[in-house]
């Protein structure tokens, strides 16, 4: 699963052949958490408070581009990197 971003311990990974809607999987420590892109909701799983606050913070700032990774994942292409939370 391609990794397309790290910030303060926070993994966002996507994969080919995932399922829709469009999401993204964040992980942090034994948490995990899929992300819808559209809405920034967690459609499955879990993330302390703090760390669900910043991935929301970074998808929003980020959602063009996670969407069009996305369209890459459906299409069989590697995602490209997304600049982390600053």
């Amino acid at each position: 699963m391609p990794t397309v971003s790290m910030f303060y311990g926070i993994i966002i990974q996507m994969f080919w052949n995932d399922h829709p809607p469009p999401h993204f999987h964040a992980l942090y420590g034994e948490y995990e958490a899929l992300v819808d892109i559209r809405s920034l909701e967690i459609l499955r799983g879990d993330l302390p408070r703090r760390a669900l606050n910043m991935v929301q913070e970074w998808a929003g700032d980020h959602q063009g581009e996670l969407l069009e990774n996305w369209e890459q994942c459906v299409s069989k292409q590697h995602p490209k990197p997304i600049p982390p939370l600053v």
